[in-house]
């Protein structure tokens, strides 16, 4: 198959979700390719503009029904939580580069058109884009650090080294967490919803 910026990013990007970023190098690239490393050069510029790209196909992995804005945004914000955690070292960099790539581009006009269509004005849109942004991507650096489960049996662990001065710690662990209270599913979701109804707040009253 002939060498093409698609076909090396493709590469790249099994080699992060593989490794994380920080194990990516164009020689590796090339040598997963099959190819010597200057070759890469034609289709990607440097280390930079590969994150560049890695980064905008995570962007198009996003997707979401253009409709209802409070669905529309539920739905995207859902789609975003499930894309960093294929691509967990996306975290962090999803707004972090200087050249937005297109889908990266398309992805931001669709929810800013999707919140105006909704009702909200420019102000409260761009208030109502960056919570929800923070929101998901704080959710998805959380989940990562956490074990996959939080269960009785992570909660006894944590327990074991239990703290007299954390008394409130220690209740939530034996009263929450070893009773299965936190289930990360239900927790985004709770913590979405609240949001939602927050956002609501902000459209103007019916005339």
């Amino acid at each position: 198959m002939p060498l093409s910026r698609d076909h090396v990013l493709q590469a790249a990007l099994t080699l992060a979700d593989e490794a994380g970023v920080e194990a990516l190098s164009m020689r590796k690239l090339a040598k997963t390719l099959g190819v010597e490393a200057m070759s890469l050069y034609g289709h990607v510029k440097h280390k930079e503009d590969l994150l560049d790209g890695l980064v905008d196909l995570v962007w198009g992995e996003i997707e979401y029904p253009e409709g209802d804005w409070r669905a529309s945004m539920r739905e995207r914000a859902w789609s975003t939580r499930a894309a960093l955690r294929r691509h967990r070292w996306a975290i962090g960099l999803m707004e972090a580069r200087s050249n937005p790539g297109p889908n990266n581009i398309r992805e931001h006009e669709k929810m800013l058109r999707c919140l105006r269509r909704g009702g909200f004005s420019v102000a409260h849109t761009a208030r109502a884009s960056s919570i929800l942004d923070a929101y998901a991507y704080g959710w998805a650096l959380q989940e990562r650090a956490l074990p996959d489960e939080l269960n009785a049996e992570v909660a006894e662990r944590m327990l074991r080294f239990e703290d007299p001065t954390v008394p409130y710690t220690a209740q939530m662990l034996r009263e929450h967490i070893a009773t299965g209270g936190y289930d990360f599913e239900a927790e985004f979701t709770f913590g979405l919803e609240l949001i939602l109804n927050g956002i609501a707040s902000l459209l103007p009253a019916p005339a």
